[in-house]
Parts: C-alpha cells; sequence; structure tokens
C-alpha cells in the first residue's frame, strides 16, 4: 500500500467537517490528524508558532498575512465559518445608543482590531448605517480574560483610533460598567448572557435585520477559510486539491443530514422549518464553497480590510486560494 502525507489539521468540531474528524472521508492521499479545539487556540497557535500543516484561519489573519514579506500561508476555497454578524453589536444600556449613528465618536471595544467579525461589522456599519471607520476609538484586549494582543503586528492609517485596555481589565466587564459604550465581537459577552440589563444588543431584532441584510446584498458573511503552511503545499502541491475535494464531500454529507426528518440530528425542535427556510431564502447550497460563487462576499470583504487600514492594496479574491483549486478537468 502506498504511504500516505500525514498532515495535522486544528480546527474546532463543525457538523461540515465532521466526516473528516471521525474518518468517513478520507482526503485522497493523505493521512489528516484532526485536532478538535476552540478557533481562538487554533488560531493563536498557527499564527504565532505555525504548529499545524493546515487550520482554521481567521479569514482577516490570513489577509494580513498575505502582506508579509514571507506570505507564509495559501488557503483553499473552504470557509468553515460564516456568520450574520449584526447580533454581535453589544452596547452600554445606559450609554444612550438607540441606533447605529449614536456610535459616532464614542469608544468601542474589540477583542483584536484585526479580528474578521468587527472588519464586517465595521464595513457594513459604514456602508449601511453612516457610521465611518474613523469615527471611534477601539479599545482592544481580552473580552474575559485580561492580556489579549493583537495576534499579528498592524501598521494602521494614523486617522484610526485604536488603544489598548489595561493590564487587568476586560471588554465584557468594561462594557457592563460603562468604561466602553460598545463592542464589536464574536463571543457573546458573559455580561450580556448574564441578563442584568446592563448590556444589550444594538440590534435586538437581529434575525430580522440580518434577513434584510441578506435580500438586499445577498452576502452570507465568510469568517474563516483554511490556510496551508507554505512549506507543505509547495512541497506537495496535489494536497490543496485533494483536501477540497474532501471538505467537499464532508459538506455534502452535513447538508444531507439537516435534510433528515425522521428524527432530529440537532437538538433543536424547529430544526427542519430552519433548513427549509435557508433553502427558499438563499438556495439549496446555502453555505457554499469555492471562489465562484463568493467572488462578491469576498471582493466586498477585502474592500472592508482595505477601507480598515489592515491591508495595504487591495487584494483580489483569487489571490487568495491556491490557483489549483479554481478550475477542474472536464470530460
Amino acid at each position: 500500500m502506498a504511504e500516505r502525507l500525514r498532515l495535522s489539521f486544528g480546527c474546532w468540531d463543525y457538523d461540515r467537517t465532521r466526516a473528516l474528524m471521525d474518518g468517513r472521508v478520507v482526503p485522497d492521499g493523505i493521512d489528516l490528524v484532526y485536532l478538535n479545539m476552540p478557533v481562538e487556540e487554533t488560531f493563536f497557535r498557527m499564527l504565532r508558532n505555525r504548529e499545524f500543516d493546515l487550520a482554521e484561519m481567521s479569514l482577516s489573519s490570513y489577509s494580513v498575512s498575505l502582506g508579509k514579506p514571507e506570505r507564509p500561508f495559501v488557503a483553499i476555497p473552504v470557509f468553515p465559518s460564516r456568520f450574520f454578524r449584526h447580533s454581535c453589536i453589544y452596547v452600554n444600556a445606559k450609554a444612550g445608543i438607540r441606533e447605529p449613528r449614536d456610535l459616532i465618536g464614542r469608544k468601542v471595544g474589540v477583542p483584536e482590531y484585526q479580528m474578521t467579525a468587527p472588519v464586517w461589522i465595521r464595513g457594513i456599519l459604514a456602508d449601511h448605517y453612516g457610521v465611518p471607520v474613523d469615527s471611534v476609538t477601539y479599545m482592544t484586549g481580552g473580552e474575559e480574560e485580561p492580556n489579549r494582543d493583537e495576534k499579528l503586528k498592524l501598521d494602521l492609517p494614523p486617522n484610526i483610533k485604536v488603544v489598548p485596555i489595561g493590564p487587568t481589565q476586560t471588554l465584557a466587564r468594561m462594557l457592563a460598567d460603562g468604561e466602553i459604550d460598545a463592542l464589536y465581537t464574536a463571543r457573546m459577552p458573559s455580561t450580556y448572557a448574564r441578563n442584568d440589563g446592563r448590556v444589550k444588543r444594538l440590534f435586538e431584532n437581529y434575525p430580522e435585520v440580518e434577513r434584510a441584510y441578506w435580500r438586499e446584498t445577498r452576502r452570507f458573511p465568510i469568517m474563516h477559510t483554511v490556510a496551508i503552511r507554505r512549506e507543505v503545499y509547495e512541497a506537495n502541491r496535489w494536497i490543496a486539491q485533494s483536501l477540497t475535494k474532501a471538505f467537499v464531500q464532508s459538506q455534502a454529507m452535513a447538508y444531507q443530514a439537516l435534510k433528515e426528518t425522521a428524527a432530529l440530528k440537532a437538538m433543536l425542535p424547529w430544526a427542519n422549518a430552519h433548513v427549509e427556510e435557508a433553502v427558499r431564502e438563499m438556495g439549496e447550497d446555502y453555505w457554499p464553497y469555492g471562489l465562484d460563487p463568493n467572488r462578491e462576499t469576498l471582493a466586498t470583504f477585502l474592500r472592508y480590510h482595505h477601507e480598515q487600514g489592515l491591508s495595504r492594496r487591495l487584494l483580489d479574491p483569487q489571490e487568495l486560494f491556491a490557483p489549483e483549486t479554481l478550475e477542474t478537468f472536464k470530460i
């Protein structure tokens, strides 16, 4: 039996990648060692120390890395995480923020300025609600634990105001105490989950707001991609296509499981109704992989990334991915 290439893969436990984790899908020629861990750990270990051969990666962090001289990673057009982020803008209940434009001139927390979720939030607020990116002061640091730093060194333009919080402070506590006015984040802050009235969402009716955003823009924001260490890719160029095929096969199994009606696969009473609604709104492939169906969404993100000072030049979506994954054979 031919020897398979052994590759380590850092990624969270998702329905769309679970068949890769449990071995139901095996990438051609690859023995994939799936290391299941939360995104914060995966990103930190891959971006700081490049510990894995490939990993789930923040789309923003990956885009920042393309501006580095060594360009340490190359991605495949697979998107483990997508998320409408209107629900992820939290405000202090006493700050008088009733509509998006009330954010102008405020102190806004972000765990890291370069995080993908805040990139989307800032871009959406600027494009759709008239809140310029440079109209607030960004306070960066740990949401629940002190001393969180940017994982990548940033060189931002002078009009972007970013101030680290103190060594004992956390953004969740500062938001509840009124030391910051708002928080753009991926994880729900503990001080909102506490439900004591001190923290609220800017858009409490976020499902309706996000559906309206989808209907207007046809964008389902991409949060994460899958990045391969460049030296691993360059030594084995065939792995990009092999991995992409395997991710597509695993996702197809997740799609099928969500359509099951004999029993609920997830502990959601109206899961079938959610699936039917997603198909009605977004089509059968409502979580598409590949460049072509995501080109406009990626172009919008890359424009936001550039406008927010995170990439020196405006990247083209095609630059993000291994060229082997952008076309396939025909019969």
